[in-house]
């Protein structure tokens, strides 16, 4: 029979444990062993180095940030480029998403590296969900207008990607990004995850309020959905490089660290 001094000690330690256990799971990643990782992941019609201005900010903050270079022939190709970076990790890590890159984080983002989310404009879709038929719910963006088809891959005209895919950035510059535009197989966009990471890991969202490539209440309720920590930015689809400062606060904030 347990005496009363062993049963008061058993619940004092049984207490301490599940605090500890609860500090931990309110903290990005659940582990409370620090993020010092980011791994960002470009969407379509980019490349990695659409996040330079980000990673200098995540490097000057003191975290390990990596550039995934998407291959965009196929959801599963850009899942595997993806979880090549994610290897090199040496910890907790938050893996980030542009664009259609939202669909590559929901499906790499169980890696168990993965501590948190962040999607910056991007599609977020359930596991199996047709994203399609779910942003056919919403008024149709303008960039999908200046889509070109030719040899099973497609891009964005300079004209679309100038006003409605980087409309906010100089048109010096968006000439640059565009003549250096990531080109997708035609079949990219008809993928369909079978993971949604978001359901089981803290995740954040950018929403572009200028969107003109994914509508804005589209994000907004794709945000919503996963229960993401939510800002909303001024700015055009590429956020990322118009608004770095801001993008790279939020990540920041799902690693654990404190900004401004």
């Amino acid at each position: 029979m347990i005496d009363r001094r062993t049963f008061s000690t058993a619940l004092a330690a049984a207490a301490a444990g599940a605090l500890l256990s609860s500090r931990a799971r309110a903290q990005p990643g659940g582990s409370g062993e620090p993020i010092r990782n980011v791994v960002l992941v470009h969407g379509a019609y980019a490349d990695g180095s659409c996040w330079s201005e980000v990673i200098g900010r995540l490097q000057a903050a003191g975290l390990r940030a990596q550039a995934v270079q998407n291959p965009l022939t196929s959801l599963a190709d850009d899942v595997e480029a993806t979880r090549r970076i994610l290897a090199l990790q040496d910890g907790p890590t938050v893996l980030v998403g542009h664009s259609w890159a939202g669909m590559v984080i929901s499906e790499a983002g169980t890696d168990p590296k993965v501590a948190s989310l962040v999607y910056v404009a991007a599609r977020a879709p359930d596991a199996g969900e047709d994203y399609t038929a779910l942003a056919a719910k919403y008024p149709t963006p303008p960039a999908s207008a200046g889509l070109v088809k030719r040899d099973g891959f497609a891009e964005l005209n300079e004209e679309a990607f100038l006003r409605d895919f980087a409309g906010d950035l100089d048109p010096a510059r968006a000439r640059i990004l565009y003549a250096v535009q990531g080109r997708v197989a035609t079949s990219l966009f008809a993928s369909r995850t079978t993971q949604a990471a978001w359901r089981g890991k803290p995740s954040w969202y950018a929403v572009s309020t200028q969107d003109r490539t994914i509508n804005p209440d589209l994000q907004r309720f794709m945000a919503q959905r996963m229960g993401a920590t939510t800002i909303e930015l001024a700015a055009s689809h590429v956020s990322l490089i118009s608004r770095p400062a801001e993008v790279a606060d939020l990540i920041l904030a799902a690693a654990g660290r404190k900004t401004g």
